[in-house]
């Protein structure tokens, strides 16, 4: 499991994961994780906080799923605002990928 990134903007988060095989945009295809939840989570985490303003925010995910081996990219701006089930399932993963890092 990867660490935090310190990439300059989204853009280059997300150009570093392409190139490390994260191709699925799980913001278009998010059903694959409804589906199969429990075998997806997140190796990479950066998240873009806006120099002038908090609000301006972005996360990006780089997510796999253990049994198939796809990798994808989910950007996000607040969660908060993400609703139902794919907000659940993000905050899941995340709590997850967090919890792998203080082991």
């Amino acid at each position: 499991m990867e660490t935090k990134h310190n990439y300059e903007t989204t853009d280059v988060a997300l150009a570093r994961l392409r190139e490390m095989g994260y191709s699925v945009d799980f913001n278009v295809e998010f059903d694959e994780i409804l589906a199969d939840a429990e075998n997806y989570q997140i190796d990479h985490l950066y998240r873009y906080e806006g120099e002038s303003n908090p609000d301006d925010e972005s996360t990006v995910y780089g997510i796999s799923n253990s049994n198939n081996g796809k990798k994808g990219v989910f950007v996000a701006g607040n969660l908060s605002l993400i609703e139902g089930k794919k907000r659940d399932i993000i905050l899941a993963l995340e709590i997850k990928y967090k919890a792998g890092q203080q082991v």
